[in-house]
């Protein structure tokens, strides 16, 4: 089976419509996706920039938003919703996200990225992470001993330091088995045509 590394940011606006489509869409192609959490924030301090692109140039953030409501109405999903802090401080999540692997991961990412941007809930904040946690029978305690090991530390920056090695600017970006590198939810059909063929 052809594989895809889907490369995303829990802080992301557009890796949201990505992770909610990604496996069933994957299924249609016969590719098998891995889940990989990375941190946006060194990538773009290496850029020179302090925070989001949306953020610093305010009519891309205008339109950025605007746009994420289309894609949600087109895809079915939850209408789109900001959350109070943008970007989200997604050092919690994306650590929790890698106390998993395979299916686990691919549910709980799902479930964060709907707590965030369909509720608009802060995903940095540990009770909203122990609800995501006790809703997919997970024991909350259990994860959180792990978060702040040094094999989670390490696992994130090993991800993050992966994302720079292929040259990744942004999420989500998809990445082939092949090196073929992918960018934005509008590239994802197009990453796994690749992928398969």
């Amino acid at each position: 089976m052809a594989k895809i590394d889907f490369f995303y940011e829990f802080a992301s606006t557009y890796s949201y419509p990505s992770a909610m489509r990604i496996d069933d869409l994957a299924l249609d192609y016969d590719v098998e996706v891995n889940w990989r959490p990375f941190l946006l924030g060194p990538i773009f301090k290496a850029q020179g920039w302090v925070t989001s692109p949306f953020n610093l140039y305010p009519d891309k953030g205008r339109y950025m938003r605007r746009d994420l409501e289309r894609v949600c109405e087109a895809l079915g999903l939850p209408p789109f919703k900001m959350p109070k802090t943008f970007p989200a401080h997604s050092l919690l999540p994306a650590r929790v996200a890698l106390c998993f692997s395979g299916e686990m991961r691919a549910a709980f990412s799902r479930a964060v990225y709907d707590a965030e941007f369909a509720h608009g809930a802060d995903v940095s904040d540990t009770k909203v992470i122990e609800k995501i946690l006790k809703s997919l029978g997970e024991e909350p305690a259990k994860i959180f001993e792990k978060v702040n090991t040094q094999a989670i530390k390490d696992a994130l920056r090993t991800e993050t330091e992966a994302a720079q090695k292929c040259k990744i600017f942004g999420a989500p970006a998809f990445v082939t088995e092949d090196g073929e590198l992918f960018w934005g939810n509008d590239r994802l059909e197009a990453a796994l045509e690749w992928a398969a063929r």
